[in-house]
């Protein structure tokens, strides 16, 4: 391909989710020889101009290095009146479109175009009111899209950069492949079994990503792009934002004008969140990495400090420990995972020493600088002041709600003080035909729960259900190794409600399983109501602790006893036997019992 000659580009990119993603993209393709480099991360963009020629691939290798995937790149310079042809477009390597379009392959018959930027259900009248408008395309957007057009409701959906939300894109999917490939390089060179020889060779990091991508980009159309047509709903492409409480303006994401105005008898509000950067002197001016752009890095760091010490930092931390970074973790809570009960908390300390990785708590930060390729982190840990350095640093400080584009002060919509929408139980928010469900309430982070939040808030909305959301019984899973998971509440939390309890601990030496894998660190942990014996929590650091987990939220769900537990039969050689042998472990000695004996 030849050079692109010197002029004015359009580059559509993937990934970016906050203001300092597009630092990162703008300093990128500044090194890469762009000029006057304006990138977006609302719009998915960056607008650059060339002073000299340059190849294409160099501009999107710039891209990737930085941590995000490029799509279609095109001249914004004027057209000659005797060519009449379209502006110079480039696309993504393999064919691929830009970041707005969805895959030209197996487009759904029932979908029809529409106006520009709409994928509307054929025979739809463009300028009829709908009964649900939905911003985002999530999973709380796509549950509620779905469960309303079954209702029979007419519905859009406003999305303004790639559909599919976090999960799919640039969250659980993406890590929870790449954190399964970390633990086989590590078990390779890491096992516990006599007479087996294993190795594992460099890793190819480019490759692997290669992989993730191409899973990710399958999952989003089969199981969010595709069903649109299959539905029947509106595809809106654009930024939403309000004009009042009933009308909801489009925006074209790369001129700024509006394309739509859409009108609707009620509205969802299902915009996620993005990472959250803490404020650390100096942090702004680093160049670090967030859990969006670890997932797309090319090159393997020989050392990450992270900052934080959530579900986030514990399972990038350790995906680059596997790998075989040196990693530091540091939080400036004094206790690592603070909501948890002790033994709990122990235990994946414990886990991460044997692993190799560093953890600082009650730390201070001073301040951040870089000199060369190395990121230095200045901090005051136990009354002493020392300095963390490393090639990459994670910041991994939690999420905020993705707000602030949609005018929600226009249409009377109340904010807390993180910006995420505030709603009652049935999801509703202050003005009361306008919902929000999913990341953007700041309520259970979890996919799970924002598909939940999102059909239950579209049956309120279109049918007008009236149903409040329970969420007691929310299952927690961090993939880690060992992972960690959770149901119900903890033993202090039972306590702090004044619930009289009981408790058993049951270490992961004593289920068969883990002595038959040769990996004993663990523990389970049941919360019982002391009087009716109802199971309140559970709580599992093992090996598949986020499948043993189910059968316990079944259990806190439904009130199942002890007893309940204690009487049903469980699998011999698994993990989940451990929620029987803990649940023994109220009344008998389990270490004194013979196999199977209960």
């Amino acid at each position: 391909m030849s050079p692109l000659k010197p002029g004015r580009y359009h580059l559509a990119i993937e990934g970016m989710t906050c203001a300092h993603c597009a630092t990162r993209v703008q300093r990128a393709l500044e090194q890469a020889g762009a000029r006057a480099v304006e990138a977006d991360f609302r719009r998915g963009e960056a607008v650059f101009d060339l002073p000299q020629p340059a190849d294409a691939e160099d501009l999107r290798a710039a891209v990737r290095e930085a941590g995000y995937e490029p799509g279609a790149l095109k001249s914004l310079e004027p057209q000659p009146a005797s060519g009449g042809g379209p502006a110079q477009v480039v696309p993504a390597p393999g064919g691929g479109l830009p970041v707005q379009t969805p895959p030209a392959p197996h487009v759904p018959a029932t979908a029809v175009p529409a106006t520009a930027g709409v994928t509307t259900a054929a025979g739809a009248n463009p300028g009829e009111a709908y009964d649900l408008v939905i911003v985002g395309s999530g999973s709380a957007a796509f549950a509620a899209a779905i469960e309303a057009t079954q209702a029979g409701a007419r519905v859009a959906m406003v999305e303004r950069g790639v559909v599919g939300g976090t999960c799919v894109n640039i969250g659980c999917v993406p890590s929870k492949t790449l954190l399964r490939a970390a633990e086989v390089y590590f078990r390779a060179r890491h096992h516990p079994f006599a007479g087996i020889a294993t190795q594992a060779g460099p890793v190819d990091l480019p490759l692997l990503i290669g992989q993730k991508n191409e899973l990710v980009s399958r999952l989003r159309y089969e199981k969010y792009e595709c069903l649109v047509g299959t539905y029947g709903f509106d595809l809106v492409r654009g930024e939403g934002r309000f004009v009042d409480a009933h009308i909801l303006e489009v925006v074209d994401p790369a001129s700024g004008s509006v394309t739509h105005t859409l009108r609707a008898k009620a509205f969802l509000i299902a915009t996620g969140a993005s990472p959250a950067i803490p404020e650390v002197p100096g942090l702004e001016a680093v160049d670090f990495l967030t859990s969006t752009s670890a997932l797309n890095l090319r090159r393997l760091p020989e050392s990450v400090a992270v900052i934080g010490a959530g579900y986030i930092a514990l399972e990038l931390g350790q995906f680059f420990r596997h790998l075989g970074a040196r990693v530091t973790i540091m939080q400036r809570s004094p206790e690592l995972l603070k909501t948890y009960d002790p033994e709990i908390r122990d235990t994946v300390r414990r886990m991460l020493d044997e692993h190799g990785i560093e953890v600082l708590t009650g730390v201070r930060y001073l301040g951040v600088d870089q000199a060369g390729g190395m990121k230095r982190v200045r901090l005051e840990v136990a009354g002493a002041e020392r300095a963390v350095e490393a090639e990459a640093l994670l910041v991994a400080t939690g999420r905020r709600p993705n707000t602030a584009a949609l005018q929600l002060d226009k249409a009377g919509v109340r904010t807390g003080s993180r910006g995420e929408v505030v709603v009652d139980d049935q999801l509703r928010t202050s003005v009361p035909h306008i919902f929000a469900a999913g990341d953007v309430t700041m309520g259970p982070q979890f996919v799970y729960v924002a598909a939940y939040q999102g059909a239950l808030a579209a049956r309120n909305a279109v049918r007008g259900a009236g149903e409040r959301v329970d969420l007691r019984a929310v299952p927690r899973v961090t993939f880690t190794t060992p992972a960690i998971a959770s149901v119900g509440l903890t033993e202090e939390q039972a306590r702090a409600a004044g619930r009289p309890v009981r408790v058993s601990v049951l270490p992961l030496d004593a289920v068969p399983r883990a002595l038959a894998n040769r990996e004993t660190t663990g523990v389970f942990k049941l919360v019982a109501d002391a009087g009716t014996g109802r199971l309140l929590g559970a709580h599992v650091v093992a090996e598949n602790a986020g499948d043993v987990i189910y059968a316990a939220t079944l259990a806190v769900k439904f009130g199942l006893t002890v007893e309940d537990l204690r009487s049903t039969l469980a699998p011999y050689l698994t993990m989940a036997e451990g929620l029987k042998l803990a649940a023994l472990g109220f009344e008998t000695d389990v270490s004194r019992l013979s196999c199977c004996a209960g």
